[in-house]
């Protein structure tokens, strides 16, 4: 993160150098770049950016979001076909 590169990870992984990293604890609440993210809390990443959604709220934003892509892909199909353009992956 102080070097402005992006990273995610599922685990945590030693290198090769023994005797550097040390186990602390695990299911605990971290702050990564700025945001608290808690055990169970759901981690989206993609080439935008990440975001964090809290695991109490998870399936709510899930719906929403689904919502949100339907009704996007919507919009640009009927954008697409009244400018007479072949439908791409963003549409379909």
């Amino acid at each position: 993160i102080l070097q402005k590169i992006p990273f995610w990870s599922a685990m945590i992984s030693q290198g090769m150098v023994q005797g550097r990293l040390q186990f602390d604890a695990c299911d605990i609440p971290v702050v990564v770049g700025g945001v608290l993210v808690h055990p169970g809390d759901v981690v989206v990443a993609d080439g935008d950016g990440v975001i964090v959604v809290p695991q109490a709220i998870a399936r709510d934003v899930s719906i929403y979001a689904h919502q949100e892509l339907r009704s996007d892909k919507a919009t640009r199909r009927a954008k697409y076909d009244a400018l007479g353009l072949i439908p791409d992956e963003t549409v379909t």
